[in-house]
């Protein structure tokens, strides 16, 4: 699959994939997921043909630009997506003005994916949406 990722104003449709991930797959709150930042956000949306597979939410604070949000649907898991979602976040944050560094919150489980995209975890763990995450960043 050679996906096609694009910063996007289609929030509704990141909203329905993280809905799909998120809350119906691992049980986050919808409390939680919907908390009132895609106003503020850079979206990316991740196509396979004309289906939309993945998405990725970007807030810029200063210097650091946040990755978040970022999901995969099952179908499309395994086949380099999620690399190509957070290459493509570094890229949107190196275009934002003053931008350094790039922070996420990662699950615990896929520290070592981020790892070799260049982040570093730092701190204790912690819980967010009741699940395992290590604070991670890496330089842009």
């Amino acid at each position: 699959m050679t996906p096609r990722i694009e910063v996007t104003a289609d929030v509704p449709t990141c909203q329905a994939l993280r809905r799909v991930v998120f809350i119906d797959e691992q049980g986050v709150d919808e409390a939680v997921e919907v908390d009132g930042l895609d106003g503020k956000a850079i979206h990316l949306l991740a196509w396979d043909e004309a289906c939309p597979v993945g998405t990725a939410r970007l807030l810029v604070k200063g210097a650091t630009g946040k990755i978040g949000r970022v999901c995969v649907l099952p179908e499309a898991r395994g086949l380099g997506l999620g690399a190509a979602l957070i290459g493509a976040a570094l890229e949107v944050l190196r275009g934002q003005p003053g931008v350094a560094e790039a922070y996420l919150g990662s699950q615990s489980h896929a520290t070592a994916f981020y790892e070799k995209l260049g982040f570093a975890a730092f701190g204790e763990e912690f819980l967010d949406a009741g699940i395992p995450h290590r604070h991670m960043r890496r330089a842009l």
